[in-house]
């Protein structure tokens, strides 16, 4: 999976895996996702858009299955990804 260190006040890097349709972005607050069944087209449009922030808003946020990869601060947890509610919540939704 390639990683694309991004210009975003809302993402930190993108990485895409285009054989599991697997789009991992990692945002300012260090949270890693991971979104499922994501086309190709879909992560380039990412990379190309101005604002990085509003494209994930419109085309990607609520649109694809997701799960939690890594808490911003803790790292990724033991035995991959989390399945609790609380985890499957977006970064600016809270605790």
């Amino acid at each position: 999976m390639d990683v694309t260190a991004v210009e975003s006040t809302t993402l930190a890097t993108v990485a895409y895996d285009k054989a599991r349709g697997l789009l991992q972005l990692e945002f300012r607050s260090r949270a890693i996702y991971q979104y499922f069944g994501v086309a190709a087209a879909v992560h380039e449009a990412l990379l190309c858009a101005p604002s990085k922030g509003s494209y994930f808003n419109r085309f990607i946020r609520g649109r694809f299955p997701y799960s939690l990869a890594s808490h911003g601060q803790g790292g990724v947890r033991p035995g991959g990804l989390s399945q609790s509610a609380d985890d499957r919540r977006l970064p600016w939704q809270g605790r």
